[in-house]
C-alpha cells in the first residue's frame, strides 16, 4: 500500500513563536512539545525552536525529557511537568507538585500551584502548611512559581479572573521567584495574565486560541494520501462496513490507504470531506482501519495515485475536530506513525 504524507512546516511553527513572543513582550515564551509536539516530532520541532531562539522547553515525563536533551545538548531549560526525581543527573528541570516533591528534591525547580484547576500543584491546604514551615525549600532553587489556567479559552469565564486573583496572592506569600502563568489562549487574555514566562503549545501547531474568533496562527501541516484504487458504482449501490451510504446516481468512489489506525476517527465518517485537484470531494462511508472512501465522481480526471488532502487549507485540525466533536489537540495528536513525514526547514 501507498503512504500519506504528513508535511510538516517547521518555519511556520518557528513564526507562529515569534508572533506570540510579540504579543507576550514582557516574559518568554516557552515552547511545549509533550506528546511528541502535539504528534508533530519533539526533537525536530524544538531544534528548530532553539535555533531561533527559544530557551524554555516543557514536557509531560522524564522520558520525553531525556531524549530532548540529547536532541537539543546543553542549554536550554527542560522542565518536566509530572516532576522527575533524578532531574538533576540528566539536566532537566522537575516541576514540584506537592509538599512531598519540594521536600525530596535540591537544585532547581519550578513549582506548581493549584489556582482552580484541581489537578497538578499545591493546593490551599499544602500551601498554609509552607507559609507555616518553609523548610521544604532549603536546598531547592526556586527558578519559577506557575500556575495553569482551566478556561483561558472562554475569556469571559470568571474563573480566569479568579485564578489571577489567587496566583498573585499566592506568589506573595512564597520566596520570591518569576512566574509562569499563561498557556497559548491565556496569551490573548491581556496583560492580567502577561508574566515571565508563557507556556504555549497548542498555537504553536496552528491550533486557534482564541476559538469563535478568526485563527491568528499560522497552519503548520497538511496531510496527502494517495487514491489506491477507483471504483464505479451504479446508483443504489452501498459502500463501506455496513452499508451506511448508498449512492444516488451513477457514482465513482476513491479509497486512500488511511483510517482510524492513522487518527482519522469513525467519527468523521460521511461527515468529513477531502481536496482532490482542488476540488471537494466528500467522504462517503464508514472510516475503516486502514481505508476512507470518497465519491469523487465530480473529478472525472482523477487517476490512481492522485493525492487527496485530508488535512491542510480546506479542512484543518480545528475543522476536523468540529466534526469529530473533540478539540484540535487530539486530533494532531492521534495522527499516526504510518505516514511518511516530510519537514519543511524553518
Amino acid at each position: 500500500m501507498s503512504q500519506g504524507l504528513l508535511t510538516i512546516d517547521l518555519g511556520a511553527i518557528v513564526r507562529n513563536w515569534r508572533k506570540l513572543c510579540a504579543i507576550h513582550a514582557t516574559g518568554a515564551v516557552a515552547g511545549v512539545v509533550k506528546a511528541n509536539a502535539y504528534g508533530l516530532g519533539a526533537n525536530r520541532v524544538a531544534t528548530a525552536l532553539r535555533d531561533a531562539g527559544c530557551r524554555h522547553f516543557f514536557v509531560a515525563q522524564p522520558n520525553e525529557a531525556i531524549s530532548l536533551r540529547k536532541a537539543l545538548g546543553p542549554g536550554p531549560m527542560i522542565a518536566v511537568l509530572g516532576g522527575f526525581a533524578q532531574a538533576a543527573e540528566f539536566d532537566v528541570t522537575p516541576v514540584l507538585n506537592s509538599l512531598a516533591d519540594l521536600r525530596a528534591y535540591q537544585g532547581p525547580a519550578i513549582l506548581q500551584v493549584d489556582t482552580g484547576m484541581s489537578r497538578l500543584g499545591l493546593d490551599a491546604s499544602e500551601l498554609d502548611a509552607l507559609a507555616r514551615d518553609p523548610t521544604p525549600f532549603e536546598g531547592v532553587e526556586l527558578l519559577y512559581v506557575m500556575t495553569h489556567l482551566a478556561a483561558a479559552d472562554e475569556p469571559d469565564h470568571p474563573l480566569n479572573a479568579v485564578q489571577a486573583d489567587r496566583f498573585a496572592e499566592i506568589c506573595l506569600k512564597l520566596p520570591r521567584a518569576r512566574r509562569s502563568f499563561a498557556n497559548s489562549s491565556g496569551i490573548f487574555l491581556g496583560g492580567r495574565y502577561a508574566s515571565d514566562l508563557a507556556r504555549p503549545g497548542c498555537a504553536l501547531y496552528g491550533i486557534n486560541p482564541t476559538p469563535g474568533q478568526p485563527n491568528p496562527m499560522e497552519p503548520v501541516l497538511r496531510l496527502d494520501v494517495p487514491v489506491l484504487q477507483l471504483r464505479s458504482i451504479p446508483a443504489g449501490a452501498t459502500v463501506g462496513y455496513g452499508g451506511s451510504w448508498m449512492a444516488s446516481r451513477p457514482s465513482r468512489i476513491a479509497t486512500i490507504p488511511a483510517g482510524y489506525a492513522d487518527g482519522l476517527h469513525r467519527a468523521i465518517s460521511g461527515k468529513g470531506h477531502g481536496m482532490l485537484r482542488g476540488r471537494m470531494v466528500p467522504m462517503v462511508g464508514r472510516v475503516s482501519m486502514d481505508l476512507i472512501t470518497f465519491d469523487v465522481t465530480e473529478v472525472p480526471e482523477a487517476q490512481p495515485g492522485d493525492l487527496i488532502e485530508v488535512l491542510g487549507p480546506s479542512q484543518d485540525a480545528d475543522c476536523l475536530a468540529d466534526i469529530e466533536g473533540t478539540i484540535g489537540y487530539e486530533v494532531l495528536t492521534s495522527l499516526g506513525n504510518r505516514y511518511r513525514r516530510r519537514y519543511v526547514s524553518a
